[in-house]
């Protein structure tokens, strides 16, 4: 945070600006809707980072894969294989997972 935005703020209240961030929302969450409300922004917390995840699987496997960025340390065509298999398979479930939750 710091090397962002040149404030210079002692560690400890850094962290707790850190807690009420997060902190926060969750519990006007849970006094305005009680339990199901929390459960609802749980799981949509946890859709949000789901969607989220492709974006960097997708870079990760394609930049292992190359010979020019990797070398010698590029993926075997099996492993690579696998790694788009596993990457094909998340993007389609994440898409299940969109066309199910909206």
């Amino acid at each position: 945070m710091e090397g962002f935005t040149a404030l210079r703020w002692p560690s400890w209240a850094r962290r707790l600006l850190a807690r009420l961030l997060v902190m926060v929302p969750a519990m006007v969450a849970v006094v305005m809707y009680g339990d199901e409300g929390a459960t609802r922004l749980l799981v949509f917390s946890q859709v949000v980072l789901s969607l989220q995840l492709p974006f960097a699987v997708y870079p990760l496997v394609r930049l292992t894969n190359s010979k020019a960025w990797m070398g010698k340390y590029a993926n075997k065509p099996l492993t690579a294989a696998v790694a788009w298999s596993l990457t094909a398979l998340l993007v389609g479930l994440n898409a299940l997972l969109v066309a199910d939750f909206f």
